[in-house]
């Protein structure tokens, strides 16, 4: 079960969350649709979840070129 973090203050996404044994990141955005990044190591997550960094910018930047898809849960 994924335990989901709201995120405040981005337009982007609404909620992330991160599973350490898969190395994969998920994302929730405002119209309930959920997507998942693989490859992540912690320190990705630790850059995607740094105070001040856009979470939008960050996942056209970084997370997109990633493999990703669409989380089903």
């Amino acid at each position: 079960m994924i335990e989901w973090i709201p995120v405040t203050g981005s337009s982007r996404i609404v909620a992330e969350a991160y599973d350490p044994a898969t190395e994969t990141i998920y994302v929730q955005f405002p119209d309930g649709v959920e997507w998942r990044y693989s490859a992540c190591p912690p320190n990705v997550w630790a850059e995607f979840t740094a105070p001040g960094q856009s979470r939008g910018k960050y996942i056209s930047a970084v997370l997109d070129h990633k493999p990703h898809g669409r989380h089903t849960g």
